[in-house]
């Protein structure tokens, strides 16, 4: 299922989800031009060294990046890693869900505190995925994306927002319809995939941090009741 829109007017502008979506695009443009591996492999999350633990059966694992220095200090790859991606389907996807669904959460969180949340998100499911392989494996394997702020985006609309609707392109069989779907289900049913795959697949490179998924919507879950600065305008309120 791809959403298209919501049916929830905003109040303002939602200069911060622009600007977001800007960067991500123009380091993605970054990444083509000097290579898809070489930026992920610099910008990126490297597991062992975000929990200082480079010698956690890493001579044993592939080490795709290690003739690679990091563009910024190990500890800033979990800020810089939510603004590259892996490929251009991607950068589309998320780009398009943080449109969809990002724009009238930070109409109710307010421009500020949106980021602060976003980047909170972000670093939470980057914390999740390392966890999970520094105990399965994996901890040599760099991870990008921004789907895991991107998912705690979600968690945040769906609790603000109960009575909102996705017009959402649905397939049947062999055709495509438009059709608007209550968001919770829609965001609910995306959580109980991710949530699927990372029981199923968990750390066994899929190359997919659907960990980081769940991670980020969790962290969303929780903190949009801190973050949350007003009632909604669409009759929802921040609990």
């Amino acid at each position: 299922m791809i959403p298209l829109k919501d049916d929830i007017p905003v109040d303002r502008w939602p200069v911060l989800t622009i600007g977001i979506i800007a960067v991500n695009v123009l380091a993605f443009l970054w990444q083509v031009a000097v290579g898809l591996n070489y930026s992920v492999c610099a910008g990126g999350v490297i597991p062992a060294d975000l929990l200082a633990i480079q010698d956690l059966g890493r001579a044993a694992e592939p080490l795709p990046c290690a003739s690679v220095a990091p563009i910024v200090p190990w500890p800033l790859t979990v800020i810089t890693s939510m603004f590259l991606h892996g490929g251009w389907g991607h950068i589309a996807f998320n780009m398009l869900f943080l449109w969809v669904f990002g724009n009238n959460v930070e109409d109710a969180l307010g421009p500020v505190r949106f980021i602060a949340f976003y980047l909170a998100c972000g670093v939470a499911a980057a914390l999740s995925q390392s966890f999970l392989s520094a105990a399965t494996g994996g901890v040599g394997i760099p991870m990008v994306g921004a789907s895991g702020a991107i998912a705690g985006v979600l968690a945040a609309y769906m609790k603000l927002f109960p009575r909102a609707r996705i017009l959402t392109l649905v397939p049947i069989v062999i055709i495509f319809r438009l059709m608007y779907i209550p968001a919770n289900f829609f965001i609910g049913l995306w959580f109980a995939l991710q949530l699927f795959y990372a029981v199923a697949v968990g750390g066994a490179g899929s190359g997919v941090a659907f960990v980081a998924h769940v991670g980020g919507f969790v962290c969303g879950f929780l903190l949009v009741r801190v973050f949350a600065a007003r009632r909604t305008s669409y009759g929802g309120r921040a609990s």
